[in-house]
This record gives C-alpha cells, sequence and structure tokens, in this order.
C-alpha cells in the first residue's frame, strides 16, 4: 500500500503544478500569475480544517464523503481507495471505471466523493490527499451495512412430527453486522422448554425434547441486527397424536318432552371424524327421525341436532335430543378417530321421577321372606291355626 501511495505522489508530482527548489518556490495559478511563497512556514501549506466523517450507508443506498482543503493555491486533490490501493479521481477527473463513482466540489474547498448504489465491496478506508512535498492527507471509512435475510435452503420449513418425539427447528440469517436470533410462538403465549415456561429462545436452533399437542403452533424465526427492517419466517409445527375424549357428565336426565344436550370433547391430531351413535350402534345424523317412538310428530320435525366446533386440535361436541320420549332414554356414545387410533365415551340418558330424581331400575337385592312364626309389621297367626280358623269358617257356611 505505501508503494502505491509513493507511487500516486510520484504522479501527481510529474504534473506541472508546483515545483519546489529549496525554501522559495513559484506556483503558477491558472490565471498565469506565478505566486512567491515561503514553505517554510507551515500557514502557506494547504490543510485539512476538519477530518473526515466515517460514513455509515444501507446497501443499495448513496454514500458521500466530504474532504474539506483551505489553501488549496494551486495543489491537487485526490481520492484514493486505501485497502485496493485504487486511485478513484485526480482534482476535477474521475480516473477509476466503476460508473458509480463520481466526484464533486465547492469552490475549491470541498470536495465530494459520490458512491451510487453502495455495495458491501464498498466497504472500507478512502483517503483523500493533496499532492504536497511529503504528500498530506486525510482518510474516511465507509461503512456498509446489510439488513437481515433469513436463508431458506438452510432453514426448517413446516413439520410434522409425532408426540413424544425430539424435534429440532434452524433457522439462518445473514446480514451485516451479523444477525441476532430468536424463535417465538406467532400467538405470544409461553411454551415448556428445557422444563421452564418461556416466550423466547434465542439462537438458531429450537431443539424441543419430547414434543407434546402443547407444543403444537406456528412459530416465527426472527432475525435482526440493528438494521431496518427486521425479519421474520414462520414454522408451523404439527404434533400428531390419537384422539383422546373427556365427557364433562357421564349422567344426563330429562323430563318427557324436554329437549336436551350431551356434550363430549375431543383432542386429536390429524383432524378426527367424530360423530354419535344410539345405544343399538346406529349413527345418529343430525336432522334424522327417530322411528322407534310411537308418540305422533309434526311431520318434518328434527328428532337430532349434532354440533361439532374445532378449537385447533380440540373438538366440542353435542348432540341436542328434542322432545324426549319414553324410547329416547338408554345410552349414547361420542366417537373419535383419526389414522393412529379410534376412542369413544359413553353418556347414559335417564328420566326424571316427578320429584326431579332419577327414576333408576333398583340394584338392592330381592325383600327376606317372613320366617313362619315370625311378626312383620303386625301380629300374625301360626299356620296350624290358620287351617282350624278356616275350616270353621267353612263348617258355619254350610249350616
Amino acid at each position: 500500500m505505501k508503494s502505491a501511495l509513493r507511487n500516486l505522489t510520484l504522479l501527481l508530482s510529474l504534473l506541472p503544478l508546483v515545483q519546489v527548489h529549496g525554501r522559495r518556490v513559484r506556483n503558477t495559478e491558472s490565471n498565469g500569475i506565478s505566486v512567491l511563497g515561503d514553505f517554510n512556514h507551515e500557514s502557506s501549506f494547504p490543510r485539512f480544517p476538519e477530518t473526515i466523517a466515517n460514513v455509515t450507508v444501507t446497501v443499495g443506498r448513496d454514500a458521500l464523503l466530504a474532504c474539506v482543503v483551505d489553501n488549496l493555491r494551486g495543489f491537487k486533490v485526490a481520492w484514493v481507495r486505501v485497502d485496493t490501493q485504487t486511485i478513484l479521481s485526480i482534482h476535477h477527473n474521475v480516473i477509476t471505471q466503476n460508473p458509480r463513482i463520481s466526484l464533486s466540489y465547492n469552490d475549491h474547498r470541498s470536495w465530494y466523493l459520490h458512491i451510487k448504489n453502495v455495495q458491501e465491496a464498498d466497504r472500507g478506508w478512502y483517503m483523500c490527499q493533496v499532492n504536497t512535498d511529503p504528500m498530506r492527507s486525510r482518510q474516511g471509512y465507509l461503512q456498509v451495512v446489510v439488513p437481515p435475510s433469513i436463508v431458506d435452503r438452510e432453514t426448517s420449513s413446516d413439520m410434522v412430527v409425532l408426540e413424544s418425539t425430539n424435534v429440532s427447528l434452524t433457522c439462518k440469517a445473514t446480514g451485516y453486522p451479523e444477525p441476532y436470533v430468536m424463535w417465538r410462538r406467532e400467538d405470544g403465549e409461553n411454551y415448556r422448554y428445557n422444563g421452564e415456561n418461556v416466550n423466547v429462545v434465542d439462537g438458531e436452533v429450537l431443539f424441543i425434547t419430547k414434543v407434546s399437542r402443547l407444543h403444537m403452533a406456528n412459530y416465527l424465526c426472527i432475525a435482526s441486527n440493528g438494521v431496518p427492517p427486521s425479519i421474520s419466517k414462520r414454522v408451523q409445527l404439527r404434533v400428531q397424536f390419537p384422539p383422546m375424549l373427556t365427557i364433562p357428565n357421564q349422567l344426563e336426565g330429562a323430563y318427557i318432552g324436554q329437549d336436551v344436550a350431551l356434550e363430549c370433547h375431543t383432542e386429536a391430531f390429524p383432524t378426527s371424524i367424530n360423530y354419535w351413535t344410539t345405544e343399538r350402534g346406529d349413527m345418529i345424523i343430525s336432522g334424522s327421525f327417530d322411528n322407534t317412538i310411537a308418540e305422533p310428530r309434526r311431520k318434518n320435525s328434527d328428532k337430532y341436532e349434532a354440533v361439532s366446533m374445532d378449537s385447533g386440535y380440540k373438538k366440542y361436541m353435542m348432540l341436542k335430543i328434542r322432545n324426549v320420549g319414553p324410547g329416547d332414554f338408554g345410552s349414547y356414545k361420542c366417537v373419535a378417530k383419526n389414522s393412529l387410533g379410534e376412542t369413544d365415551g359413553v353418556i347414559k340418558l335417564e328420566e326424571y321421577d316427578y320429584d326431579g330424581e332419577f327414576t333408576l331400575p333398583s340394584n338392592r337385592p330381592p325383600a327376606i321372606q317372613d320366617l313362619p312364626g315370625a311378626f312383620s309389621g303386625s301380629a300374625q297367626l301360626p299356620v296350624p291355626c290358620r287351617f282350624l280358623l278356616i275350616a270353621l269358617l267353612v263348617l258355619v257356611c254350610l249350616r
């Protein structure tokens, strides 16, 4: 680099600008007037009244480097790329073949180097120099920052895994400065990670041991480095497991003529097929009519209404039975099945009596028969005496 700068100084010194002979010089201005000066005095030389400010610019934007020189007189200003030893401009002329670089100046005091559509390769030190002997210069740094970008080919896509297995989500991002990467759920909820409830996990890898259905969600990989905008990618995590079923009330009661609702809750992924069956195993279809009941009904009336509502991997099932009749009492089964398994649950519908209690079949043992000669509630005669009394009554009637 030093040799390049020496070569530049030599190039500038060869230009018919300034000749130095001992203590006295003759500087021919552009108007042809000779100026004598004493270059032993520091004030006679060009000087830089201020430093070249370091510039930070986002890739793709335009950059401007400013160099201010006082007392330039007949000397010349050049811009040099330090790290590549490239001469960019000499005084009014742009030397580089880079079409993105241009030059402007103001009253031969302020010299501006323009770089359009800045690229990462433009990052580095730039020198503004004057062809004095020895050369005088100032340097400024052009920092090129790059907003974060996620590398799709090295980042996880949507995943489907079995419950209780381990899962690893990876997110790779580039940018300058190097991006900071974190993971969080899109819905903002906390989740279980390494035995703790967390909201954010730092780092490129999200590794979950023994994943459960509670981990099922959309996850955001977020990359940021202080250069706007931050960027994110959504990764959908789905956890497969066989159906699981819960019943809030396994025994329901109703009066004749009343409407009643039976409830069942299921969890499954893939989404399960859910339906109701009667005690005989017949599938109940919403809007169907039960022909087993002899009581008259209006034409086109619906007996059953089956309702199902989904919330993620959870499903709510309800069977509404209208105008309950004697034939409606019994057991009803809610069924859930998917590709991984099947489960069901039974709800028993019983009739209320007039006191508001269930009329249930008695499970008590039969009453104990009274032994001969025993008393139960009132006095009873022994068996021989009973036969004698009957015989006397018969004789009285015959007479």
